[in-house]
């Protein structure tokens, strides 16, 4: 596959880091249960954006266990948990930035639908390379009123140098979601935003991301054998 459009590559090393976050999940989802809060303000924003990443995890865990399901129905099953505990529709206009505003109301609903798709099945198509790690939660802090970092550490087999991730999450009136993860210091969502960006400045505008993506998304699906 080309390497121009920087989108439809994971290339350097702490974008292939990103990839095991979603492996990572199910390992650390049964120890995370039941353990206390590690909230660093004993309630409130913290304690609410800890609580989500761990029904996160503890869902994951449920998805990584059941090898039965096939491609098609795991990406569903994990489409519901990226709708469920993500600012999808947050992070897919941050994404675009400036360029938000060059995309007509026809080409936002196909962008923020490739987007999703594009999350989904680049994780779906990662979760058969799963291989053990375990994740585990160092601390909690509120950055705010609204909005928390939850650390963690991804434990690697055969004693490789853990990843440390970590997750913001954003939070009112008792509901929270993730809107970005920051894996060895690299922000996912500010990669994807400056990929997309990069794709644009290119030439073409909002139709060549929107090619971009539906290339990257059909190779997706066909390598995990999913029809649609």
């Amino acid at each position: 596959m080309p390497t121009t459009p920087a989108v439809c590559h994971s290339l350097s090393r702490r974008r292939l880091l990103a990839a095991i976050v979603p492996g990572a999940f199910g390992a650390a989802a049964a120890s995370w249960l039941g353990r206390p809060s590690m909230a660093a303000d004993g309630g409130g924003i913290a304690a609410g954006a800890e609580a989500l990443v761990r029904n996160f995890a503890a869902e994951g865990l449920q998805l990584l266990e059941d090898r039965s399901a096939s491609p098609a129905a795991r990406a569903e099953r994990f489409r519901a948990l990226l709708q469920k505990y993500f600012a999808v529709d947050a992070i897919a206009r941050w994404v675009l930035g400036r360029y938000w505003g060059q995309f007509d109301a026809e080409q936002r609903a196909e962008y923020r639908r490739l987007f999703e798709d594009l999350v989904v099945y680049g994780y779906v198509k990662r979760f058969g390379e799963y291989t053990g790690e375990s994740i585990r939660i160092t601390r909690t802090q509120a950055d705010g009123e609204m909005q928390a970092t939850v650390f963690s550490a991804i434990d690697r087999p055969a004693g490789a140098q853990p990843v440390r991730v970590d997750w913001r999450v954003g939070g009112r009136e008792g509901a929270y979601r993730i809107t970005d993860v920051i894996v060895e210091n690299v922000s996912l969502s500010q990669t994807w935003r400056s990929d997309f960006a990069g794709t644009i400045q290119q030439g073409g505008g909002p139709p060549a991301l929107l090619e971009t993506l539906r290339l990257r998304t059909t190779q997706l699906k066909a390598d995990l054998g999913v029809r649609g």
